[in-house]
């Protein structure tokens, strides 16, 4: 599913970003598992990342994040008409870990609800805000992008245990007089489903006895260096846009080798890649609003800037969006 937006401006008008304070670094990993800091980072360029205290729940993580992102757009509570959580940790199956967040926040008229698209799931959260903008059904919309994976990784398998982390981001999104998205593009393949996938968590009955992440490396690896490059050129082609056009790059940050394939394979500059997975990890759904927080407080994002946000992940999933940013450092959109 692909296409460039024709109808109303829609934008991003508030960021909040937040991660548990613990870090974990690759030596502390090496007392639970046959590893080493040197084996991880040529492997994933991964060095550390957050690990959520026993008390914290996504919806915690949410809160926070969410909480600056009204902040930065200057957004009340009770103005948010929908809140949209992309999650594969919710706090639990039901009730919703939207719901819960928009509660603790005085969302008073708000509706809300939770998306899984595994690390794809702010990209997809991101196209449903807009749908519901740009069709009158909402007026301001509320996106938060979460995961709690140290709840469910296998701290005895090395292969997964190193690559994931905690973390949230959250976004307001609003109509605008000028830029905003231009478009997404959007997939999945369930024939895919078993490379990376959780059993025990849901209705289908399995011969698995433990509800731990389960994960063929081998072929993720291959769908995501191809597929972070075919949806980013889709997604280019639909808006008639090209590489050199692209100010900004915000790609799923599941380690740093696909990312430095994917960034070479497009031609886009170093300069212009936004990596913080080497101190995050793949934090999922929280991946790129944590990423989009490190551009702007390093200044590279900003008013005007053509940002290419790409994502891929459980399902198997793949998404990007283009937008045109329209707000600044401190918030105000401009």
């Amino acid at each position: 599913m692909k296409g460039r937006i024709a109808g109303p401006r829609v934008s991003i008008t508030g960021l909040g970003t937040y991660a548990p304070e613990k870090v974990v670094t690759n030596d502390d990993l090496s007392k639970l598992v046959e590893t080493n800091d040197e084996w991880i980072r040529s492997r994933t360029g991964i060095r550390e990342r957050r690990m959520a205290a026993p008390e914290e729940a996504s919806s915690d993580l949410a809160i926070a994040a969410s909480r600056d992102a009204l902040a930065n757009a200057g957004v009340d509570p009770a103005e948010i008409d929908l809140v949209i959580v992309a999650t594969v940790t919710p706090d639990m199956l039901f009730p919703a870990t939207a719901a819960l967040v928009a509660t603790a926040l005085g969302m008073t008229n708000a509706a809300a609800y939770d998306l899984s698209a595994g690390c794809t799931g702010f990209v997809y959260a991101l196209s449903q805000g807009y749908g519901s903008i740009a069709s009158g059904v909402a007026k301001k919309v509320l996106v938060v992008g979460v995961d709690v994976l140290s709840r469910v990784v296998d701290w005895t398998d090395r292969s997964t245990l190193v690559l994931f982390g905690d973390g949230a981001g959250a976004v307001v999104l609003e109509q605008v007089e000028s830029g905003g998205f231009l478009g997404f593009e959007l997939g999945a393949d369930g024939a895919g489903g078993e490379s990376l996938w959780l059993p025990c968590s849901g209705s289908r009955l399995s011969e698995e006895t433990e509800r731990t992440l389960r994960m063929n490396g081998r072929e993720v690896f291959k769908f995501a260096t191809r597929i972070m490059i075919s949806s980013a050129e889709a997604i280019l082609d639909t808006c008639g846009k090209k590489v050199d056009d692209i100010d900004v790059y915000v790609p799923h940050q599941a380690n740093v080798r696909i990312i430095d394939h994917a960034a070479e394979r497009l031609g886009i500059p170093e300069e212009k890649v936004i990596v913080n997975a080497d101190r995050y990890g793949n934090t999922s759904s929280g991946s790129i609003p944590l990423a989009l927080g490190e551009a702007v407080t390093d200044g590279r994002l900003r008013p005007g800037a053509l940002v290419l946000m790409t994502g891929m992940g459980a399902g198997l999933t793949w998404g990007s969006a283009l937008i045109e940013w329209t707000i600044g450092m401190n918030g105000a959109t401009e």
